[in-house]
């Protein structure tokens, strides 16, 4: 029961609304409150402000929030490793991904759907940042995410495989027919490109302005799908990862290039919390990762010849 009135006091705290809270935990309005004022009188303190709607919560409640949201993530833990010792490993792996990784985060979750049967999947695109606090809030078991350029605390890491940048763009470009593109070519064309928000974004912001380029795209998006989507219109040209080659195979309308001048590269791998015993889906994960060279399957050579 502490841990189901804990359970309301976060989605409070997310929902920011009585009803929505209720809604989220699949209770009634008043079954919420009277379990919220409870957990008030449990601890023996004022956690939430009402007059008489939701205000905001004390000081203390945003306190019991982050515990609470760490208990009720290793109650769950602790009931998914018993059962699994019984039955196997079930549940739902919650996993956040970089835009940049999308397409290849199925290399990962295939061989672990294979081996854990019983688990599934939710994969929710999320910028590094976004990362980096649902792992705090206990809202993902793990991220696939960049590791070096603005690396996240308080995570275990394991790295998979290194990111390089191809110059995409319409057949009909004239670039289109070089076997190698500068950085300093790629810049001066009509370019797409992720918002500065993403970290992919940034990571092409510091090689340019190393070489004293600016970037400056006429079109800028939050998703890869947008992007994809104008460079498929023929008008815009893009520098995207070398593993939207997947994404891109049999358009022969288009050219990917090599990027150089020079030729570089960002670990991406996946992160979990930092914490012993770590989540068991999250441990699941990892040691499905520690199986797989990902480096291999997603080279330059291997994708080339998709």
């Amino acid at each position: 029961m502490f841990v189901r009135q804990m359970s309301y006091l976060v989605a409070l705290a997310r929902e920011k609304h009585f009803g929505r809270a209720a809604e989220r935990c699949h209770v009634t309005q008043s079954t919420l409150s009277s379990g919220l004022k409870a957990l008030e009188r449990e601890l023996d303190m004022r956690l939430v402000i009402r007059e008489p709607r939701f205000i905001g919560l004390t000081p203390e409640g945003e306190r019991v929030v982050e515990w609470a949201s760490q208990i009720i993530s290793d109650y769950e833990s602790l009931k998914q490793d018993v059962e699994g010792l019984r039955e196997g490993l079930k549940g739902t792996l919650r996993l956040g991904v970089v835009p940049a990784a999308m397409p290849a985060v199925a290399k990962l979750t295939s061989p672990f759907c294979t081996k854990y049967p019983h688990v599934a999947i939710d994969i929710e695109s999320m910028s590094s940042v976004q990362i980096q606090s649902a792992l705090d809030k206990f809202e993902i078991d793990a991220g696939l995410t960049y590791l070096d350029n603005e690396p996240l605390s308080n995570v275990r890491r394991k790295p998979l495989y290194r990111e390089h940048y191809l110059f995409v763009t319409h057949r009909d470009n004239p670039l289109a027919q070089s076997d190698v593109v500068t950085w300093r070519g790629a810049v001066n064309e009509n370019l797409c490109l992720l918002q500065e928000s993403m970290q992919n974004r940034r990571v092409l912001h510091n090689i340019t302005r190393s070489l004293g380029l600016k970037l400056s795209p006429t079109i800028t998006s939050n998703s890869f799908l947008a992007v994809c989507s104008h460079v498929c219109s023929g008008e815009w040209s893009s520098i995207i990862p070398h593993t939207f080659s997947y994404i891109f195979a049999g358009c022969n309308e288009l050219a990917l290039i090599d990027l150089i001048e020079p030729v570089h590269s960002q670990a991406i791998g996946l992160v979990a919390s930092d914490r012993d015993p770590l989540t068991p889906l999250a441990h699941a994960l990892m040691r499905c990762a520690d199986r797989l060279d990902l480096e291999a399957q997603l080279s330059l050579k291997s994708l080339h010849n998709v």
